[in-house]
């Protein structure tokens, strides 16, 4: 991954790539390997790096967000397992629910998606509460009785001590700039 250069420097760059991974008997994925701008964005490992302008001001940054892919295949994880006509049984969908989310949550709450979780949060909770009251034939009011607490605030549905993880609350963090601080193991070229 060259941050800095012009396509040409890419090009010679991926040849040059090319040409040590040869004698090793690997060779570059074409439909992986893009030379592309930081501000058109790539995916990478499931987060999509993109180059951007931060808001309010005129100084642009490299933002890490979710790509879609991850986010479709967690959305297919909770619609399989809360199928409305599923009849598991509810302690142990929201196990293995909160399992899922956890371990996803885990490993992309170093990117920008505060706002992400907060909506596939909302998402699981109303495919929780569809399949429950498909599967107990509870009507909306009998729903209610049963996640809300006794002010009126819902809650997130439990059965038999087992809490469905809230994915809202995860805290997400961003990687500390150390820019200079980072040390290079290669010398630098025409270094004074």
């Amino acid at each position: 991954m060259l941050v800095f250069g012009s396509c040409d420097d890419a090009e010679t760059l991926r040849e040059e790539v090319a040409d040590v991974l040869a004698p090793l008997g690997l060779r570059f994925s074409e439909s992986k390997t893009r030379v592309v701008h930081m501000s058109e964005g790539f995916d990478f490992l499931g987060f999509r790096l993109q180059w951007k302008r931060k808001r309010g001001t005129d100084k642009w940054y490299v933002y890490t967000f979710i790509a879609d892919r991850p986010i479709r295949s967690l959305k297919d994880k909770i619609r399989a397992l809360t199928h409305r006509l599923s009849q598991q049984p509810p302690r142990d969908v929201l196990r293995r629910l909160s399992r899922i989310m956890r371990g996803w949550s885990n490993y992309f709450r170093y990117a920008v998606a505060k706002s992400t979780m907060q909506t596939l949060a909302i998402f699981v909770w109303r495919r929780v509460a569809r399949w429950w009251m498909r599967l107990h034939r509870w009507s909306w009011t009998d729903l209610r009785r049963h996640l809300t607490d006794h002010t009126g605030r819902w809650r997130m549905p439990s059965s038999d001590g087992v809490e469905l993880f809230n994915l809202g609350r995860v805290p997400t963090e961003r990687y500390r700039y150390r820019g200079n601080k980072i040390p290079n193991p290669w010398p630098l070229a025409n270094h004074a």
